[in-house]
């Protein structure tokens, strides 16, 4: 959760210096208000929720979200919340207004450094001009059934995204095929938008590059311990590379 509070503050920040990235009682607030769902998020803080706490924050996380111009999602990390609530948890959160989107899963690792990581089928290129940020974008509106114009509004024209994300595109030749980024993010090396193109999947190119993006990362900043939260494509990925399981994540968007 701190992971995701810390990174996101900057990333939603640099899509839009006035983002609305508050820190309420039991809430954090990471909201560009940009077509980019990913860019606008409120994840609940509280440690050890009970079930009337917990009911309370969806309602007022369902408040913030109804004000907002662009849909987002309300992240909640179900290990930390109390047994009650998580019992609970998904007739509270209808009652709310919310419906479930789709599952997630934390994970960490003292895992780097890595080997330096090679795949006989790619080259690796590190994102730094607009047109390859714009293929980032693209891998992960196709990856995610956005829009283009929607991972793009989240990430074109990026100044972090081209000079503190350590971010790279795994290309099949001329190709941009997968891609993944680190970001130093509170003592960890955090991962961030991992996505590979449907039609070029289950080929270790998701893997590759995410080892690449890490390897990258810890060169750079001497970081041990990674994080990420993994979708349920990226869950049995990941254990390769040597990150464990934690807390299953929820992802929840307001009912249409």
């Amino acid at each position: 959760m701190e992971q995701l509070a810390v990174a996101w503050r900057a990333m939603v920040r640099d899509r839009d210096a006035g983002a609305d990235v508050r820190d309420l009682s039991g809430i954090a607030v990471r909201w560009a208000d940009c077509r980019f769902a990913f860019w606008n998020c409120l994840t609940l803080t509280d440690v050890d929720a009970d079930a009337g706490l917990a009911e309370r924050r969806l309602g007022e996380a369902v408040d913030i979200m109804r004000s907002k111009k662009h849909p987002g999602y309300l992240w909640i990390f179900e290990d930390l919340l109390g047994e009650g609530a998580r019992a609970a948890l998904a007739g509270a959160a209808e009652r709310a207004g919310l419906e479930y989107a789709f599952p997630g899963t934390g994970m960490a690792g003292d895992l780097l450094p890595l080997p330096e990581p090679a795949h006989p089928e790619l080259t690796f290129a590190r994102v730094s001009t607009d047109e390859q940020l714009q293929a980032y974008a693209d891998l992960n509106s196709r990856a995610y059934g956005f829009p283009l114009e929607d991972g793009r509004d989240g990430l074109v024209g990026s100044p972090l995204w081209k000079s503190d994300v350590h971010a790279y595109l795994a290309m099949r030749g001329d190709v941009p095929v997968a891609c993944a980024a680190t970001v130093e993010t509170a003592g960890r090396l955090f991962v961030v938008l991992v996505a590979t193109a449907p039609q070029w999947q289950r080929r270790g190119y998701g893997e590759a590059v995410t080892r690449k993006a890490l390897y990258e990362g810890a060169r750079a900043t001497g970081l041990t311990r990674a994080t990420l939260h993994a979708t349920a494509a990226g869950a049995p990925v990941y254990p390769r590379i040597g990150f464990k399981p934690n807390t299953p994540i929820h992802f929840y968007t307001l009912k249409s």
